[in-house]
């Protein structure tokens, strides 16, 4: 690239054409560089907001939790998880279904053909099943470890197929589920800014596998890059986080687990550590697990590195959902 020589006090002409072209890049560099100190300031210095715009801030997080867990793609709404056998499986609500769905599908709608791993949905004539609002007859179904499952709908109902380790599974949703209707909120511990916790993220030279074992009995495997140490009522702990695109997910057990939150611990999500190495990990906002609401969840269990030996009074407390205790 040829190189351009400036003398000192010589104008340097510039075409209208040139300079527009230019003030049009330093508006996207200074608008861009804008943006980056806005989020940097929301994420990173939480620490330094006031204890009114904390207490808004998780305001807002709550109402979103409770506006997510109604939601079509919440867990309020799950009402079956039916494990596929190899070969044919026949579903509706007759009783003489390898799959019995609710009441008020139809008797024999169809079968679903499990054969090395491929799944393939044939209908029942007369019944009319959807996928993208189209009526299908036969589909290949992609399962959610491929990313985006096939969705089918019949009437209320709507279900896809899940991949747990080997095994395959319907996941059944009612979007007129009682406990949709029903849902009144989750209760927590007051917030608190001492909950709100600085630890310090010292990285693996090698990522460290985990296999998590889950409510279902299978495992998950999980990788953590790190580990976290923090101080909490005066006792150094030690958290295992979790890689999970651009956060940390945490999977964790305390001393009030079985109490006052539910028995199989909770979860927590964390920006990745900052230039310092630094974590904050904001318990005020540790919630409970699917299967805390469902039994037709397949929930994580925390691993045992990550149980701590002191009470976590802050977060969600058990929602203590009738018929699911």
């Amino acid at each position: 690239m040829e190189k351009l020589s400036i003398q000192r006090n010589e104008p340097i002409l510039i075409s209208t054409s040139t300079m527009k072209h230019i003030n049009k890049k330093v508006l996207q560099i200074l608008t861009g560089m804008f943006l980056a100190v806005l989020l940097f300031s929301q994420c990173r210095n939480l620490e330094k907001s006031s204890p009114e715009d904390y207490a808004k801030e998780w305001q807002n997080w709550k109402e979103m939790r409770a506006e997510r867990l109604k939601s079509k793609n919440g867990w309020l709404n799950l009402a079956g998880l039916y494990w596929l056998q190899e070969g044919e499986n026949t579903f509706g609500s007759d009783s003489s279904n390898q799959i019995i769905f609710p009441k008020e599908s139809p008797r024999f709608a169809g079968i679903f053909v499990l054969q090395q791993g491929v799944v393939i949905l044939n209908v029942s004539d007369k019944v009319q099943i959807k996928h993208e609002d189209q009526p299908v007859s036969s589909l290949v179904l992609d399962d959610d470890s491929k990313g985006k499952p096939t969705v089918l709908t019949m009437d209320s109902l709507s279900w896809f197929i899940i991949k747990r380790g080997e095994r395959f599974g319907i996941r059944l949703r009612d979007y007129n589920h009682p406990l949709v209707r029903n849902f009144k909120g989750i209760d927590y511990f007051p917030w608190n800014m001492n909950n709100r916790i600085t630890a310090k993220y010292t990285p693996f030279s090698t990522s460290k596998k985990f296999y998590i074992p889950t409510v279902i009995g299978t495992e998950e495997e999980m990788t953590a890059p790190g580990i976290l140490t923090f101080q909490y009522n005066n006792r150094e702990l030690q958290l295992y986080p979790f890689e999970s695109g651009d956060t940390f997910f945490l999977i964790f057990a305390d001393l009030t687990n079985g109490n006052t939150t539910y028995p199989a611990g909770r979860f927590l999500y964390s920006e990745l550590p900052d230039k310092n190495n630094e974590v904050i990990l904001d318990f005020n906002k540790s919630y409970n697990p699917p299967c805390a609401f469902t039994p037709f969840a397949t929930c994580p269990l925390p691993p045992k590195e990550n149980f701590l030996s002191v009470k976590i009074e802050a977060g969600e407390k058990d929602p203590h959902i009738p018929g699911h205790e």
